[in-house]
C-alpha cells in the first residue's frame, strides 16, 4: 500500500463519514507505513541427524529445527527480517548476490556493528533482481557456515514462465568424524591449497534426498552452493536438462549443463523436462574429481504432461545497468599467494595465518580499522575489473553489492553472463564489466572461506 498525502485525507474523510474513529484511522497508518511484517530469524545450536551414526552436536540453523528456510522474496517488494542471536558468538546475515542498500550488507565493522547473544539486527531491502541467491552469516564465517547457517532465497517474479514443479536445493559439506561430530574446520596446509574439503556430503541436509516430480512435466531446479570450499561440475543424467540461469540472472544462450563448473556463493537454475514413464529417475551428479557424486534425484510420477523444453519462455532480465566497456575505467586485480605466510590476527573469524593477497596485499582480517579500498569508484561510471590468477588453484571471487557481465576471458570463449561470483581458473585472465551504481565500501573476495580468512579480500569504495 502506498499511502499519500492525498489518500490519507481522502481516506480520513470517507472514515469520518463512516463514523470510524481516529484512534482506529491512526492504526490503519501505522501499519501502512511500517512496511512488511519482519521474518524472524534466530541462530540456535541444535542437534542434527547428517549420518547414520546418531545425532551431530553444535549444529547452527535459523529458528529450532532442520536446515534454515528457504526465504521467498517478490521482485521489486519491500521484505524485512530480524536477525536475533541465540549463539554464543556474535553474527550478522550477507544477502549473498541481492543487490542491497549498504547499511544492509551484514558485513562487521565495514557497514554494522556486530550482533551480540541476544541482540538483534532490523534488515529491510527490497530485492530489485528476481533469481536464485543465498544468506549466511559474514561473522566467524569459517565456523558458523561450516556448521550449518546457509540458507536459500528465492526470489520471484510473477513473468517468469510456468513449471509443473519447482525443487530448491541447498548443497553443502559437513567436516565430521566417524562419530557424527564435528572435527577442526580447516588444516592450514589445506587453506594454503584448494581448501579442506568437508567428509560429509548433503543436499538439504540429506544424503541423496529423492523428490517426486510430474512425468513428461517441466521441473525448476534451483541449487546453490553454500559450502565453504567445494567446486561443483554438475551434469544432469536421465532427461533433457538446460542452464536457464546462473547466479540469479539468466543466461544469453541455454546448454546443457554438461560437467558445468561452478564455485562456493554460485547457484544454477536447470529447466529439466522429466521422463514420460512413472518411476523413471533423473539424476544431479557431481562428476569433478575421482569420486562422482549422485547430489539428489527426481522420481516422474503420475500421467505424462508431454511437456516440451523448446516452449518454455525466456526469463526476464534483470534491470542491471549496462556497462560502458568503451569509456570504462580499468582496474587491476592479481590473485596471488603472499610471501608472508605468518600469523594474522583478526578479531572476527581469523584463521591465524596469511597466505593469500589481491595485489599483493593480503586482508588483515575482520577487524574495525581496514586496508585501504582496493579503488575509490565514481557512483554511475563504468569499470572494468581486469583480473589475474596467477595461482594454480581455482578461486570463486564474489562481488558485493552489484552485478557484473562477463566480457572476456583468456583460456576458453565465454558468454556475456551477468553474475555476482566468477569462477577464476588458474593461470586465467578475465575481465568483468560493471557500473558503480551503488554507494558504499562493497567486498571483494574469495568465497572459499580459508583463501578469504587467509588474506584474499579486499573492498572497493563508490561514492
Amino acid at each position: 500500500m502506498t499511502l499519500t498525502r492525498r489518500k490519507f485525507l481522502n481516506t480520513t474523510a470517507v472514515a469520518g463519514a463512516a463514523g470510524i474513529g481516529l484512534s482506529a484511522m491512526g492504526k490503519l497508518v501505522s501499519r501502512a507505513l511500517a512496511g512488511p511484517d519482519p521474518v524472524t530469524l534466530k541462530t540456535a545450536r541444535i542437534e542434527a541427524k547428517l549420518m547414520d551414526v546418531g545425532r551431530t552436536r553444535d549444529v547452527l540453523t535459523y529458528g529450532e529445527a532442520g536446515m534454515p528456510p528457504v526465504l521467498r522474496m517478490k521482485k521489486g517488494e519491500p521484505f524485512a527480517a530480524r536477525l536475533i542471536n541465540g549463539i554464543d558468538d556474535p553474527t550478522t546475515i550477507h544477502w549473498h548476490g541481492i543487490r542491497v542498500p549498504n547499511k544492509m550488507d551484514g558485513v562487521p565493522f565495514l557497514v554494522q556493528p556486530y550482533v551480540y547473544t541476544g541482540d538483534h539486527f532490523d534488515y529491510q531491502f527490497t530485492p530489485p533482481d528476481a533469481g536464485t541467491f543465498w544468506y549466511h552469516p559474514h561473522c566467524n564465517t569459517l565456523e558458523q557456515m561450516g556448521h550449518g547457517l546457509t540458507g536459500v532465497i528465492v526470489v520471484e517474479n510473477p513473468n517468469d514462465p510456468q513449471f509443473d514443479a519447482e525443487k530448491v536445493i541447498n548443497l553443502r559439506d559437513w567436516r565430521l568424524g566417524d562419530d557424527g561430530q564435528f572435527i577442526d574446520q580447516f588444516r592450514p596446509r589445506d587453506a594454503a591449497r584448494a581448501g579442506t574439503y568437508g567428509t560429509v556430503r548433503t543436499a538439504n541436509w540429506l544424503d541423496q534426498p529423492q523428490f517426486d516430480a510430474p512425468a513428461g512435466g517441466l521441473v525448476r531446479l534451483r541449487a546453490a552452493i553454500t559450502d565453504v570450499t567445494r567446486v561443483y561440475a554438475f551434469r544432469v543424467e536421465g532427461a533433457e536438462a538446460a542452464v536457464i540461469a546462473l547466479d540469479g540472472n539468466p543466461v544469453p544462450q541455454r546448454f546443457a549443463p554438461d560437467a558445468l563448473q561452478l564455485g562456493p556463493g554460485q547457484r544454477l537454475d536447470l529447466a529439466i523436462r522429466m521422463p514420460d514413464d512413472e518411476g523413471a529417475i533423473v539424476s544431479l551428479r557431481d562428476v569433478r574429481g575421482t569420486k562422482p557424486k549422485i547430489l539428489a534425484t527426481l522420481r516422474a510420477v503420475g500421467k505424462s504432461l508431454k511437456r516440451d523444453v523448446r516452449d518454455l519462455a525466456p526469463l526476464e532480465a534483470n534491470p542491471v545497468a549496462e556497462v560502458d566497456a568503451a569509456s570504462a575505467q580499468h582496474i587491476s586485480l592479481a590473485l596471488s599467494a603472499t610471501a608472508e605466510n605468518v600469523p594474522a590476527d583478526g578479531i572476527c573469524g581469523s584463521l591465524g595465518y596469511s597466505f593469500w593477497a589481491i595485489n599483493k596485499v593480503p586482508w588483515p582480517g575482520d577487524t574495525p580499522d581496514p586496508t585501504a579500498p582496493l579503488a575509490d569508484l565514481k557512483i554511475g561510471r563504468s569499470y572494468v575489473i581486469d583480473m589475474e590468477n596467477l595461482t594454480p588453484q581455482s578461486h570463486p571471487i564474489h562481488l558485493h553489492g552489484m552485478s557484473f557481465k562477463v566480457l572476456s576471458s583468456s583460456t576458453r570463449p565465454v558468454q556475456p553472463l551477468v553474475s555476482d561470483t566468477y569462477l577464476i581458473q588458474p593461470d586465467e585472465k578475465v575481465q568483468l564489466g560493471f557500473v558503480a551504481d551503488n554507494p558504499g565500501d562493497w567486498l571483494l573476495h574469495c568465497h572459499v572461506i580459508e583463501h578469504q580468512k587467509s588474506g584474499m579480500t579486499s573492498y572497493i569504495r563508490v561514492t
